[in-house]
């Protein structure tokens, strides 16, 4: 994509919408959609970067109760030309076709590769990625295996949405404690990550969430690793012009 004159590429992630319970989680929800509607101004096209939920599973024609204000938001936004690309996050992976197929937003699974005005970018989540974290790798197995996911489908709504939640609200991912404190750059297993890509590809921007933690961190000559933060504590956002990338406090 060649950015227009003007326009903007916007990112965001770890929104956690839903924790730790609705009734906490609209102040949040109120300032991520002034976001929404803040950025459609001059953007060129939006990227969410996973955990934009603190839960979500699409029953074949059940979808989760609350944040319909979001869901409209994104709609609109399609609808008035601008694109949305949503990458899954862990905290909801388990997405069956509901975007794509009511919002026009393609969801991706894995980080995939972008060029906007000649840079290119390797965008994603983030989790399962880089070495260590083997428990987690080890139960984002579980959770993505067919068999398991008939499984949960099979729970009635009402009981598999709460019984979800209160895991996912229990998990370490939304506290923002131990993922909110830096690693040091040689520790840091997503730059780590980053620096292996780099082995066999070159990239300009290596751009994820999931870490809760907002940083830059230079992992070549030209290349830069990119973490969002979330919006819990630290509301940022990142915004790429064709020239330059910044994150930015909302």
């Amino acid at each position: 994509m060649q950015i227009p004159e003007g326009k903007k590429i916007y990112f965001s992630s770890d929104n956690h919408l839903g924790a730790p319970t609705q009734e906490l989680s609209k102040p949040r929800e109120r300032k991520f959609l002034a976001w929404l509607d803040q950025v459609k101004e001059d953007a060129a096209a939006i990227f969410l970067l996973g955990d934009l939920f603190d839960f979500w599973f699409e029953y074949k024609t059940v979808v989760p109760k609350n944040q319909v204000r979001v869901l409209g938001k994104l709609a609109e936004i399609v609808d008035s030309g601008i694109p949305i690309y949503f990458f899954v996050g862990n905290h909801d992976l388990w997405m069956f076709g509901y975007f794509e197929e009511e919002l026009g937003i393609p969801v991706y699974h894995a980080p995939q590769t972008f060029e906007f005005n000649n840079k290119k970018f390797l965008i994603g989540h983030g989790d399962g990625l880089g070495p260590g974290d083997k428990g987690y790798k080890r139960m984002k197995k579980v959770f993505t295996n067919p068999f398991f996911q008939w499984c949960f489908r099979w729970v009635h709504p009402d009981m598999g949405v709460r019984i979800a939640r209160h895991l996912s609200v229990k998990n370490k991912l939304i506290s923002g404690e131990e993922d909110a404190q830096f690693l040091g750059e040689e520790n840091e297993w997503l730059a780590q990550y980053a620096k292996r890509k780099l082995e066999k590809e070159h990239f300009d921007y290596f751009v994820f969430g999931h870490r809760h933690l907002p940083m830059q961190i230079k992992v070549g000559e030209t290349s830069t690793y990119i973490n969002l933060g979330d919006w819990i504590s630290q509301y940022r956002y990142g915004v790429f012009d064709g020239k330059d990338f910044q994150l930015i406090r909302f």
